[in-house]
């Protein structure tokens, strides 16, 4: 799960979500609306269509799944899921970009603490202060809080309700995608002094699923070759950081 900036919709598309939703609204309040039906035929207007190509503009050019970072996005998902929560039908914070499986299993359960969502939503927050990578397995888990002594909840339930940690297809694209990453740092260690721009270049073009989050912002950092790098080229290390934004 990769770390995505929110782009703003064009004004005119933000007034026409806001009427549908105003729509929604009245529906709501008198017991006559249909979830499914309402979204269904909102889906073929011009004001869904154009900001689901904003979605996928935002997923970066294979427009990846913003949950997983794997399958192809193919439709918009509902982040508060819409039959709960029609109020949130059409704003446009409450809408990304997923595949299919993603949005099986999310389906319409949405665990909530205190009033907040216990799902990391990767257009809101950064996902590796709750996730860990785990290059062994290839497999998306909770991250320890020692603060805490304990998972993090929040990354605790993203992994139950995706079903992160028992995804063998995810998991071997992940562990793909960490082997590029691995191989380019071991190879611009092997110069005296790396080129931080060319390899900084090379690591976002290489990353897949958005793990250099984990390495560079997360705990990760810690694990070889990307600790080496950090040691004996700390400039490089930091280039490659910021590049990240």
């Amino acid at each position: 799960m990769r770390r995505i900036r929110r782009l703003d919709l064009p004004t005119p598309t933000q007034r026409a979500l806001d009427r549908q939703q105003a729509t929604a609204d009245a529906s709501h309040v008198a017991g006559a609306l249909n979830v499914e039906r309402t979204w269904k035929s909102a889906r073929q207007t011009r004001p869904l269509k154009t900001a689901l190509g904003i979605l996928r503009t935002m997923a970066g050019p294979r427009q990846r799944c913003m949950y997983c970072g794997d399958s192809h996005g193919t439709d918009m998902d509902h982040f508060w899921p819409k039959q709960r929560y029609p109020g949130r039908m059409f704003r446009w914070l409450n809408l990304l970009l997923s595949c299919t499986e993603c949005g099986r299993f999310k389906g319409a359960d949405f665990p909530l603490k205190n009033d907040a969502p216990l799902l990391v939503d990767p257009t809101a927050e950064n996902p590796w202060q709750f996730l860990e990578f785990n290059p062994a397995t290839g497999n998306i888990v909770a991250r320890f809080d020692p603060a805490a002594n304990d998972w993090t909840l929040k990354g605790t339930s993203t992994v139950a309700a995706l079903h992160l940690d028992r995804r063998e297809a995810l998991a071997a694209s992940y562990q793909r995608t960490d082997r590029r990453l691995r191989s380019l740092v071991e190879a611009a260690l092997q110069q005296p002094t790396p080129d931080a721009n060319a390899l900084a270049a090379a690591l976002r073009d290489a990353d897949d699923h958005g793990l250099l989050g984990w390495y560079f912002e997360g705990t990760g950092n810690d694990v070889e070759p990307f600790a080496r790098l950090a040691r004996d080229h700390p400039a490089v290390w930091r280039r490659c950081a910021v590049s990240l934004h």
